[in-house]
């Protein structure tokens, strides 16, 4: 497998930093000055929502100073449920914000296909919940002609032969969260009542109602997708933005400058 050009790529380190006391009173939901973040949601093959997106966020950036630095996170499942899933991938793989640093974090679909490659007993759920979009992006169709039993391995096959060994790098070398001032971005959410540096990855980009029921603080804001909402959520522990894209048109991106946040979203 060719070696992935990180060149464009700002990865965190692997374990999580864990404020202080002190910093955590007096830094809660606080980036440094000078630099702003976006946190874009989940896009799930929605190649047309994602290129407006990029769009919002470059004339919305046009209010920084020369002396400013911004950053862009994706906040995974880009593949999946709608129509341009490979399209998302070779968009997002040509760095579409050459002028912004760029994370792209790995989401729960990403890593249930990549898992598929592999382990067959993946391919049903997978394909129960927009794999079989994904599948269709990259010109391949379930097989009606062939024995049931033989169906999963068929697709698995032909997964394994088009899927570009350039996208599955691209899609392994995710991390699963970054941090940047006392935001803590990930896909899913964290354990609550877990000590930031004891944080299991599964749990980053799976976790659901426990931790959207918690209202522990977690010494950190979280900052994440995976669970589709109305409007984005906006509270003292977590910010969700994960409004459901590929089914209702609206990508959603949270702004994130000094302690002020605010949205942008692809809305007429």
């Amino acid at each position: 497998m060719p070696t992935l050009d990180r060149s464009r790529l700002r990865l965190p380190p692997r374990r999580l930093a864990v404020p202080s006391d002190s910093e955590a009173r007096t830094t809660r939901g606080w980036l440094p000055p000078g630099l702003r973040v976006y946190a874009v949601g989940d896009i799930h093959g929605r190649l047309d929502l994602l290129q407006v997106m990029v769009e919002r966020i470059r004339a919305d950036a046009a209010t920084l100073s020369e002396d400013d630095v911004c950053r862009v996170l994706f906040l995974g499942d880009y593949i999946d449920r709608g129509p341009h899933s490979r399209g998302v991938i070779e968009y997002l793989m040509t760095n579409p914000l050459p002028e912004f640093e760029t994370i792209f974090l790995r989401g729960n679909h990403e890593l249930t296909m990549l898992q598929f490659l592999d382990d067959l007993s993946v391919g049903p759920g997978w394909l129960t919940y927009g794999g079989v979009n994904t599948l269709l992006s990259y010109g391949l169709r379930p097989p009606v002609a062939v024995p049931p039993e033989l169906r999963l391995p068929t697709v698995q096959h032909q997964l394994r032969q088009v899927l570009p060994s350039s996208h599955q790098a691209f899609l392994q070398a995710m991390p699963a969260f970054a941090m940047i001032g006392t935001y803590l971005f990930v896909h899913a959410g964290i354990r609550p009542g877990v000590s930031l540096d004891r944080q299991r990855d599964d749990d980053m980009v799976w976790i659901r109602d426990e931790f959207l029921t918690s209202t522990l603080d977690h010494g950190v804001v979280v900052v994440h997708g995976h669970t589709i909402a109305m409007e984005a959520d906006s509270l003292p522990n977590r910010i969700g933005i994960d409004t459901g894209a590929y089914a209702t048109g609206r990508l959603t991106a949270v702004v994130l400058e000094g302690a002020e946040r605010r949205f942008i979203d692809t809305a007429l």
